[in-house]
């Protein structure tokens, strides 16, 4: 097969649909779609630290607002717990607070009791449909396992899909 068999769809970055007309505007746009603005109020600043627990045990250092601040937060921008740890200390940082960083390990074990709202591409409610359908895990290609046999059973697997009625996206698997 010559290497310029597929040529025509090795081209990744699609084309541009429209005629930029105003340039000024549109690389303006661009630059703004990197900007990243973040500020803590002084309720924030002051509620940060948790307070004394009154019963047995240990006491808690970070408030159940420090920890769902970090949960956003990595919910927003996909990251993982050592991540996020990293991307608050960095943040904390450039605003000049001196507080304390919640670790990844209580990251972890303090997001199991605590609720997180996830970040939500519309305003507006979403009608759902669910369906599920099976899919055959196969090894091999079907021309090889008819030749030498298999050794194997086919393996099923239910994927359950939940699509948005009005745009026909996939919102959960």
């Amino acid at each position: 097969m010559p290497f310029k068999a597929n040529a025509e769809r090795r081209h990744h970055i699609p084309r541009q649909r429209h005629r930029v007309t105003n340039w000024a505007e549109y690389d303006a746009g661009l630059r703004t779609r990197g900007s990243l603005t973040v500020w803590f109020s002084e309720a924030a600043v002051e509620n940060w630290r948790a307070e004394a627990r009154t019963g047995r045990g240990g006491q808690p250092k970070y408030s159940a607002l420090a920890i769902a601040t970090a949960l956003t937060l990595r919910a927003v921008f996909r990251l993982a717990l050592r991540q996020t740890e990293g991307l608050i200390g960095s943040i904390l940082q450039l605003l000049g607070l001196d507080l304390a960083v919640p670790d990844h390990s209580t990251l972890s074990r303090r997001a199991e009791a605590l609720e997180v709202a996830r970040p939500r591409c519309g305003g507006e409610p979403v009608h759902l449909l669910v369906d599920s359908t099976g899919l055959q895990l196969r090894g091999p290609g079907g021309w090889l396992e008819e030749k030498h046999g298999t050794k194997r059973r086919r393996a099923w697997k239910v994927l359950h899909l939940a699509t948005d009625a009005d745009t026909g996206q996939v919102v959960a698997s």
